[in-house]
């Protein structure tokens, strides 16, 4: 599902008029969610009453903090399991349907949106849809008892002309946004065209070392054998969803990471460790695997799913 959220948005931007883009992010929305209407929308999708009295239960479930328990008055509840299901409801009947109407009736030029759970990013062709857009989506929202956050919210000069234009403006590169773990930036080709590139998140990989650091605390002890398939296993997992094509070079920083917090763990196994980095080398090329491009571009997959079924295409 979010590979699928990431081809469209980088398909969209590369072959759909989009100049601006609009980096939105909603404050606290989980625990901003009005129960009343909650309800309402379930309700006008639901006839069964059972199914909208045992969600209305799981509303009111309370949370436990400090062994007190509180009621809850707005907000889903923390860890459940249908809290995912019912803030896409909320955001589907106050955000998507909006939008479908306001595109259809308010741009004025191409317009598109790609959305995963609270996290959203809309492109625009023209500077005055994008700023209208966002003051008409920010009553939309405060309607529904949710906001935008202030410090994370921006409409950027984004896409195939941004960098000419900014450096008409003495303004330098164009901005980046980030969006499902990777940052995204205008780039160009050899031949000098528009290019849309994507880098692991800095701040996503930044999380991930430190917990891969804390986790190799409390297993130095272990086997080699035993930390080399652990640590084989969270990177090929890691550069599963990380390895698209022109992110090699921060693929390679992460691996070199962590064997560096690989060596350091296994240094401070007691003072009389010698490991060596000639040793910490052929650990490394037993059990890391190199970084290599493990998925196409994505508007190659993206037209192989969406074969005469998408608007984008």
């Amino acid at each position: 599902m979010r590979w699928m959220r990431l081809e469209l948005i980088a398909t969209a931007i590369t072959r759909k008029k989009v100049n601006w883009v609009l980096d939105a992010d909603i404050r606290g929305f989980f625990d901003a969610i009005d129960h009343g209407w909650m309800v309402k929308f379930v309700e006008h999708r639901i006839a069964d009453t059972r199914i909208v009295r045992l969600i209305q239960k799981w509303l009111a479930a309370g949370v436990f903090e400090d062994e007190r328990w509180s009621a809850t008055e707005k907000g889903t509840p923390q860890g459940a399991t249908v809290s995912p299901l019912l803030a896409n409801v909320y955001l589907h009947c106050v955000l998507d349907l909006w939008v479908q109407h306001w595109r259809k009736y308010v741009a004025v030029g191409e317009m598109i949106i790609v959305r995963f759970a609270d996290d959203f990013v809309v492109g625009f062709q023209h500077e005055r849809d994008a700023v209208r857009f966002r003051v008409d989506l920010q009553k939309r929202l405060g309607q529904f008892g949710l906001e935008f956050h202030p410090n994370k919210t921006r409409l950027i000069r984004f896409g195939r002309f941004a960098g000419q234009q900014r450096l008409e403006r003495g303004e330098g590169k164009p901005e980046t946004f980030d969006f499902l773990g990777f940052t995204h930036l205008c780039g160009k080709s050899r031949e000098g065209d528009f290019r849309l590139l994507r880098r692991t998140s800095k701040k996503r990989m930044r999380a991930r070392l430190q917990a891969i650091r804390q986790d190799l605390k409390r297993r130095r002890h272990q086997a080699l054998d035993a930390q080399g398939q652990w640590l084989s296993a969270v990177v090929r997992g890691y550069f599963a969803y990380h390895a698209v094509p022109m992110n090699i070079s921060r693929l390679s920083s992460f691996r070199t990471q962590v064997i560096r917090s690989w060596h350091r763990a296994l240094r401070r196994r007691g003072q009389r460790d010698r490991t060596t980095w000639a040793r910490m080398n052929k650990l490394a090329r037993r059990w890391l695997p190199t970084p290599r491009r493990l998925h196409p571009h994505p508007w190659e997959r993206f037209d192989a799913r969406t074969q005469g079924k998408n608007r984008v295409r």
